[in-house]
């Protein structure tokens, strides 16, 4: 009779964790997303939801704004304490400051491992394979096109609302601007591949499509991806195509631009039920002289003409806007063009913050002389009277009624109501009983705003 021994049986090992803390806009939002998602289909990665407990720690990078960079550096000194309690951490800076800097980034923070741009995000496996290969750090930063969209995992989708990136990149060269030479030019997906990742969207139950872009109404993609030279669509005709997918019923989209604001895209709006009633659409100032240094190219009227024009078709559309205050030689009468033009148009909302020069773009050159006080006050003022239309706008939508988009528990009250968005972007909380609230999530609903609070709403079931 043989004695049998047991062994231990091996565990299989945990899966590593990733982290990314995300600065700037919705691009970056976006391209966030997809680095969780390549990670964990080609390497197993889960989300870590500390930095602490994170195998691989990324930063993707704004460098839209100076403190937005800033940020950034005093975020990896932070990273640098966690590496000295982990040895293998894998610390990565990617977005739009990993671009504008690249092995600089190493010289001055060498504890750093790998460093991408926007457009080599889908290689990260690769890079960090090979920062533990090789054991020194890996820099690529390069613009391969549009290669990065080949290369990613089918799109993953958390409630009824998803971003769908549609074009990369900026033509524009605004004098003030940075994306240019961090995103590269203007290149735009193929149609049909967008068109297919918003119907598999659709199909896992999304119900509200954001097309992204840093001129998103600049879209013009190939119709046979094999001939990219060939027959192209633009913007209208894929919001026209995107309409048609069963299951979407509200398409937004963002940023878009002046230059690209076709009177067909106008038109849209007046046959597009799925198009929303909110544009976002950035002036940046409402001087003449300042839009010209700016090289924005067009002037306040013909901006003023556009909202008119689309107003005539869709007369309950939000509009929100950028402004750039204290642009190099802004006078008081410039500021005073941006501030008509402001009360006259009635912007929803702005992201609007004092002009900060970046290196490498022509504005950075150009005197300044306005002092730093004056430029304070030129802002708070703007804040001012946008934040009085916006209350003026939410206390008008009190007892009516509203197509709202259940997205989740609100984030005060869990337990007991609802969150979701009218068209106009404004988030409202409605009381549901905690029972029926699945049933609920991800549907439209008739709801009769109550109550109007400084940045919500408050609803009820009709």
């Amino acid at each position: 009779m043989t004695e049998k021994t047991s062994r231990p049986a091996v565990q299989p090992a945990a899966p590593q964790k990733v982290f990314v803390r995300t600065f700037g806009c919705q691009m970056n939002e976006y391209d966030s997303d997809k680095m969780v998602d390549i990670l964990g289909a080609r390497q197993g990665m889960q989300i870590a939801q500390t930095p602490e407990e994170a195998d691989v720690f990324l930063l993707n990078t704004c460098s839209v704004r100076e403190k937005a960079q800033a940020k950034v550096f005093s975020d990896l000194g932070r990273a640098r304490e966690l590496k000295k309690l982990n040895p293998n951490l894998i610390i990565g800076v990617g977005g739009c400051v990993a671009s504008q800097e690249g092995e600089a980034i190493i010289e001055r923070a060498p504890y750093v491992d790998i460093v991408f741009g926007p457009q080599t995000l889908h290689r990260l496996p690769e890079l960090i394979e090979a920062r533990r290969r090789t054991q020194k750090p890996q820099v690529d930063i390069r613009f391969p096109e549009i290669e990065k969209f080949d290369h990613l995992p089918p799109a993953r989708t958390e409630g009824p609302t998803a971003f769908v990136s549609i074009m990369e990149g900026c033509s524009k060269y605004c004098s003030f601007c940075v994306v240019p030479y961090t995103r590269g030019t203007e290149i735009s997906r193929p149609l049909e591949d967008v068109i297919t990742e918003i119907a598999e969207l659709a199909e896992k139950g999304v119900r509200e499509i954001t097309l992204l872009g840093q001129n998103v109404n600049a879209y013009l993609g190939a119709i046979d991806a094999a001939d990219p030279q060939a027959d192209q669509s633009d913007f209208t005709t894929l919001l026209e195509l995107v309409s048609e997918i069963e299951g979407i019923e509200r398409i937004r989209y963002t940023t878009s631009h002046p230059r690209e604001f076709s009177q067909r895209l106008i038109e849209a709006y007046g046959r597009l039920p799925k198009l929303v009633s909110h544009v976002h659409l950035p002036v940046q100032s409402g001087s003449d002289r300042i839009l010209s240094a700016m090289k924005r190219g067009y002037t306040a009227l013909e901006y003023k003409s556009i909202i008119r024009r689309l107003r005539k078709v869709r007369p309950d559309v939000a509009l929100s806007t950028d402004i750039i205050i204290g642009f190099p030689g802004e006078t008081e009468t410039d500021f005073a063009a941006t501030m008509a033009l402001v009360n006259e148009i009635g912007f929803d909302t702005s992201y609007s913050f004092i002009y900060s020069p970046r290196p490498g773009t022509p504005a950075a050159d150009l005197p300044d002389d306005t002092p730093k006080a004056t430029k304070l006050e030129r802002l708070q003022e703007l804040q001012s009277a946008i934040e009085a239309n916006a209350r003026r706008i939410s206390d008008a939508m009190v007892g009516t009624e509203q197509r709202i988009l259940f997205e989740g528990p609100s984030k005060k009250n869990p337990t007991e109501a609802l969150q979701g968005r009218t068209e106009n972007n404004r988030v409202v909380n409605v009381e549901v009983p905690l029972a029926r609230q699945a049933q609920l999530i991800g549907r439209l609903c008739a709801v009769r705003i109550v109550q109007a609070y400084p940045h919500s709403l408050r609803g009820a079931l009709i």
